[in-house]
């Protein structure tokens, strides 16, 4: 055999088919092992996230996105779970479960909570700031009671005396708690209304 004979055997055919026949694209055949195996870690990551959520929300969640009584009850026992081995064995149970259920309105559903948790976060960011503003600002006192007009001026006076000379003493913050508890109420006294 030729040098050039040994090399076109070699050198694979530019027209040939694959040879795996497989393609992501081609509804007719199944998914790739690869593709189930990302599926598989992808439901285990969402109980994961299920495991994770209180037993008031996983109620809310099952009684809304109609979850098997199975899947809440393997979730709550891989709550109880502590040794490694067996958690993560409950978690590729829990994974298992989920194969039988549409995971769409799940993931909906934690992203909608995630970015609930997440405007909330910023709402309370937002009370600090007013809250570091009145003791820095003598003037914002004025621009509070502009944007709240239910403000109680003499009672945010008073409360900001005092933070600022506990600040002063170094005395434990209790007056500077209490701008806070009070900036939240006005929030959802506005919010309410």
């Amino acid at each position: 055999m030729s040098r050039s004979d040994e090399l076109q055997r070699r050198r694979p055919d530019s027209n040939a088919a694959p040879l795996s026949g497989a393609s992501d694209d081609d509804p007719e055949l199944p998914p790739s092992k690869t593709r189930r195996k990302a599926d598989m870690h992808s439901l285990q990551d969402l109980g994961l996230a299920l495991v994770a959520l209180d037993a008031k929300r996983l109620a809310e969640l099952a009684a809304e996105v109609d979850l098997p009584e199975r899947l809440v009850e393997a979730v709550i026992a891989a709550r109880g779970i502590t040794a490694w081995g067996g958690r993560k064995r409950q978690l590729q149970f829990v994974g298992k479960l989920m194969r039988d259920i549409d995971p769409g309105p799940v993931r909906h559903r934690l992203a909608a909570w995630a970015d609930g948790h997440d405007m909330d976060t910023a709402r309370q960011h937002a009370l600090e700031r007013w809250r570091d503003r009145l003791l820095a600002e003598p003037e914002a006192l004025d621009a509070l009671a502009a944007e709240f007009p239910r403000l109680d001026r003499p009672r945010f006076r008073a409360l900001i005396a005092r933070a600022r000379d506990e600040r002063e003493r170094q005395a434990p913050p209790h007056a500077f708690r209490a701008i806070f508890r009070e900036l939240k109420a006005l929030d959802a006294a506005v919010e309410r209304a």
